[in-house]
């Protein structure tokens, strides 16, 4: 077991995975095929690793659409505390960050984004359009996802405030972002029920 890994099941997988990885890079380097064997196996981590990817931001959008229902429209767009943002600027930085990140720098869409106005936008969109836009931009990112190629996935990446190197790190870099401001919905729901109850 390599040093700082527990021996888990799921370390156990990461170092077959790693394994595997090293082996094809190792065939690669000395000019040989990889061994039918080898090739399996990096299919396998590939679908693996666009199956994976594609649950996660699947059930990051289910859970941000889950959150935001119970909310009214001006619940949406207000902020419960004096600092902080309302949950629908939440979901208008969720949008465009997936909309640069992957939509741009990956898919080549053409996006232009307006960071700041994403949380500042003194006329936005309805509740429904603002989930709209950000169901389009989960959609645009589980469909290029699924164009990758195991290659692709460790080609170069730069983004605009971002340390990502390859467009595997950004992937996962985005889920966890979004992770990380549903977690602030969360909270955001809870005092907003809290408010609810005391009235």
């Amino acid at each position: 077991m390599a040093m700082g890994l527990r021996p888990t099941k799921r370390n156990e997988t990461r170092l077959k995975i790693m394994d595997v990885h090293v082996e094809f890079r190792q065939s690669e380097v000395e000019g040989r095929s990889p061994a039918p064997s080898q090739e399996k196996n990096m299919s396998d981590l590939h679908s693996t690793v666009s199956s994976v990817l594609a649950d996660r931001y699947t059930a990051n959008a289910a859970r941000v659409r889950e959150l935001a229902e119970p909310l009214t429209s001006t619940q949406f767009w207000q902020k419960p505390f004096a600092y902080g943002n309302s949950f629908g600027h939440l979901v208008l930085h969720l949008t465009g960050n997936l909309n640069y990140y992957i939509g741009a720098q990956i898919a080549k869409t053409g996006y232009v984004r307006d960071r700041p106005r994403e949380f500042n936008d003194p006329n936005p969109p309805s509740k429904d359009e603002a989930l709209q836009r950000f169901n389009e931009a989960v959609d645009m990112v589980l469909k290029t996802i699924r164009a990758q190629s195991l290659e692709d996935w460790s080609a170069e990446y730069s983004g605009v405030g971002t340390p990502a190197k390859t467009r595997l790190e950004i992937a996962v870099i985005c889920a966890a972002h979004m992770q990380h401001h549903i977690g602030q919905m969360i909270y955001l729901n809870y005092e907003w029920a809290r408010q609810r109850q005391s009235i």
